[in-house]
């Protein structure tokens, strides 16, 4: 065989293989239009520093888009505390009514209620990303499990001498982060290891110390839908007065936010809020 013939062989291979590997460059991610919910497939690779509750919720936007599912309003699932200029944010007060659907389509969660109860379907098979993948999880290398949130249990923000949410998204420098478990498993066995938004701290808010307790600074997204206004008659100053007064009751006390941290430090050390 000539020279030339071989090398207008080889040349038509190369053409041929170029060719193949455009097209699998241009094959679009996967599309899941009617998914609303999932995990972050990555984080915006500074920590905990998300660009305050604005910058995550644009990140979200952002994966969401690439799924097919960018007209819809994303919200990340984290809190910020008293110190954030405007005032604490509840998680939970962010995400509308729901219900909420993974890209499977498997509803994750009817409601808010049904999100923070035990009755919510989130597992490590189906808290998945916006690419309908599983986070690496505990008993894989790596583990990525831990999910930012700045929440408790309830979904509600810690008080501002808290600073559970790295100076409210904003620092991988200062603060640390609470963490929930997106596979609702752990290493370190505590009365909270399979809570899903409030299992430990992180050690700190950097990036690098994120993956030493657990994760890649990644976090949850729902899709935001109104909660129907409910028509209330107007209170009297007598009942505004009592609404404003403090709790007199265990009871009445139940989802404040000071009993929710003292209630949280009271059964798990704080050394052991820094274990995976």
């Amino acid at each position: 065989m000539s020279k030339m013939k071989c090398f207008a062989i080889v040349m038509s291979i190369a053409v041929v293989s170029l060719g193949s590997t455009a097209g699998q460059a241009q094959q679009p991610p996967p599309q899941s239009p009617n998914m609303s919910f999932f995990v972050t497939s990555a984080g915006p690779g500074k920590g905990a520093d998300l660009g305050g509750l604005e910058g995550a919720d644009r990140h979200c936007q952002t994966l969401a888009q690439g799924a097919g599912a960018g007209s819809k309003t994303w919200r990340a699932y984290l809190s910020s505390n008293a110190a954030r200029q405007g005032g604490p944010v509840n998680a939970r007060d962010r995400i509308g009514a729901g219900p909420w659907q993974n890209f499977k389509g498997v509803v994750v969660a009817q409601n808010a209620d049904d999100l923070h109860s035990d009755s919510n379907k989130l597992t490590m098979e189906n808290a998945l990303t916006e690419r309908g993948t599983i986070i690496s999880a505990t008993g894989m290398t790596p583990n990525w499990h831990d999910a930012l949130t700045g929440s408790s249990p309830e979904g509600r923000a810690f008080p501002a001498n808290m600073n559970l949410t790295c100076n409210n998204w904003t620092s991988s420098t200062f603060g640390s982060a609470m963490l929930g478990h997106i596979d609702r498993n752990g290493t370190v066995i505590t009365p909270f290891v399979k809570s899903w938004n409030a299992a430990h701290m992180s050690r700190s808010c950097s990036q690098p110390d994120l993956i030493a307790t657990g994760g890649n600074g990644l976090f949850y997204l729902l899709r935001a839908i109104a909660v129907p206004a409910k028509p209330t008659a107007r209170a009297s100053p007598t009942i505004a007065m009592q609404r404003m007064s403090p709790p007199t009751s265990p009871e009445a006390a139940e989802y404040a936010p000071a009993r929710t941290v003292a209630w949280f430090a009271r059964r798990q050390p704080a050394a052991a809020w820094r274990r995976r």
